[in-house]
């Protein structure tokens, strides 16, 4: 079993703020995540003036924004990525950041990025996945709002540009913020991994750390989760995110699982074998026998502990004459 990459996405949780965002950091780093992950965008590039906001957003951010005032506030500047990608080596964790445009993907690839993650919006986003194909670098691409056809699409358009089918892992998401848990769908996942023959994960948007757990249970590689310093704080994603306590929780919860998983062989383990012996039983005397006499069924029982004839070799047993004389409860 490959360690699973937990990818603690800050998204943008730290409100446009240097110092917030280099807290999320630290948490991430203290939770034993492999990755922080952030947003690059050019407002200006993404959103056009008149476009609406969620129903999520306009619950938790300031009702007479737009998308485009809300989203512009979040954006983080080139040396603000130069000094997180720094920090977060410092911290000795992964810097990853999802680009949502041409020239962020340009920036991202210039800052030396081993990682491009894709997001569920892009899917469909041709001009976007061949930039990204062309890259030839390690891709996670999440699935949010797709079916099967628009995976096979996107897919196809990453691997004939040149990006290798290896290094590509398929996450299945909702982008429902939270996800209702009738809508998670998770087996959805694993039918991903099956159809493609790709590595997949699973990008989760639910509250709480259930159903990221149960996703490394069904074999997941990575698994992607938002997080906060605080749901309470106003902002866009951080209603829907783990708080520092709940992200270390999930990946303790994550890191027993793999363990736990453990290879496809049953057999006793190393830490159980002792208990062999107390647990199982032996056939021993019922009753007093003489040497000569027939076993009979009610001249013997079976009893703990396991460290004489198996019970079952019972029926060898039973008709053969006593070797010599026993008391009561000893093995035979």
């Amino acid at each position: 079993m490959n360690k699973v990459f937990i990818i603690a996405e800050a998204g943008v949780n730290h409100n446009g703020k240097k110092e917030l965002a280099k807290k999320l950091i630290d948490v991430a780093s203290e939770a034993g995540a492999d990755a922080v992950k952030f947003q690059t965008f050019k407002t200006e590039n993404l959103v056009s003036k008149n476009a609406q906001k969620a129903e999520y957003q306009k619950q938790t951010t300031n009702k007479e924004e737009s998308q485009f005032e809300m989203i512009k506030k979040l954006e983080l500047d080139v040396d603000t990525h130069k000094e997180l990608i720094s920090y977060a080596q410092e911290k000795n964790i992964m810097f990853l950041s999802t680009p949502f445009d041409h020239d962020s993907i340009e920036l991202l690839d210039d800052l030396g990025l081993e990682i491009f993650k894709i997001p569920s919006g892009e899917i469909t986003n041709l001009p976007y996945l061949r930039q990204i194909g062309k890259l030839n670098k390690k891709v996670i691409l999440s699935t949010g709002m797709a079916d099967i056809g628009e995976i096979e699409d996107a897919l196809d358009i990453l691997i004939s540009y040149g990006t290798k089918k290896e290094n590509i892992i398929v996450l299945h998401a909702n982008t429902e913020y939270p996800t209702p848990m009738e809508d998670v769908n998770l087996k959805a996942m694993v039918t991903i991994g099956n159809t493609f023959d790709i590595k997949f994960g699973y990008s989760d948007h639910t509250l709480g750390i259930e159903v990221p757990t149960a996703a490394v249970a069904m074999g997941a590689y990575c698994i992607e989760k938002h997080f906060t310093l605080d749901k309470t704080m106003e902002g866009p994603d951080h209603k829907a995110s783990l708080e520092p306590d709940e992200l270390k929780a999930m990946v303790r919860a994550i890191r027993n699982i793999e363990k736990a998983l453990g290879s496809t062989l049953k057999k006793p383990s190393k830490s159980e074998a002792k208990n062999k012996e107390i647990v199982r039983k032996s056939i021993v005397a019922k009753t007093e026998i003489k040497v000569g006499e027939v076993f009979t069924e009610d001249k013997l029982a079976i009893k703990r502990p396991g460290n004489g004839i198996s019970p079952m070799q019972w029926d060898e047993i039973i008709g053969t004459f006593a070797q010599k004389d026993y008391k009561e409860d000893e093995l035979i």
